[in-house]
């Protein structure tokens, strides 16, 4: 890492400069801006569950100003945290955000159809890796040792809770983020979809 950028916990007052990390890299690792009717769809999603869920497993990367320019968020326990999304999470975001009255038929459908069954987070082919993690760098701020810095903090933190796996989603077509992850130990847990990859690795080890 660069002698500015450091990791530390997350602050809530970091919840609007991640939410906008989240949405600048969200098309694919670029800007999502603009998308989708609500820009804060996605960190609606696949962001503020973890603020609010598992902040002790939230990791800041402040550039050094005490700014985030990116983050790392996970759950030590999906099947828990999908229960948690349902009972505790998503009353709260419901109304905002509601599920799609038929078939998704769009991208912002389909996010919503995301939303709204947080039980498609729990998968046999799972059992394994049974943690889960999502990662955004500014683009500015990656290709520094940012990422490695990140997932080697969040790997400490599931080693002292004796979590044996962890898993992340990952869109196919994002070739960058696939070669970042073989790097760090990560390999294809071969569950077929049509858009995206399921990797793994063991906690301790590639």
């Amino acid at each position: 890492m660069t002698a500015a950028h450091h990791i530390r916990p997350y602050h809530p007052d970091d919840r609007a400069a991640l939410f906008d990390v989240r949405v600048r890299t969200g098309l694919e690792g670029g800007d999502a801006r603009g998308v989708h009717p609500d820009d804060d769809l996605l960190p609606v999603i696949f962001l503020a569950p973890y603020l609010e869920l598992e902040p002790d497993l939230v990791f800041v990367l402040d550039r050094g100003d005490g700014t985030a320019v990116g983050y790392l968020v996970g759950t030590a326990d999906t099947p828990a945290f999908a229960e948690r999304l349902r009972r505790d999470y998503l009353p709260g975001v419901a109304e905002r955000f509601p599920a799609p009255s038929g078939p998704p038929s769009t991208p912002t459908e389909e996010l919503l159809e995301v939303l709204h069954t947080p039980e498609d987070l729990v998968r046999p082919e799972l059992d394994g890796h049974p943690a889960h993690l999502h990662i955004d760098i500014l683009p500015g701020h990656q290709r520094g040792g940012h990422g490695r810095a990140l997932i080697t903090a969040y790997l400490a933190a599931l080693a002292e809770r004796a979590v044996p796996g962890v898993h992340l989603v990952m869109v196919t077509a994002n070739t960058s983020a696939r070669a970042f992850y073989d790097r760090l130990g990560f390999h294809d847990l071969g569950i077929e979809h049509p858009s995206v990859t399921y990797l793994g690795r063991a906690v301790g080890g590639a």
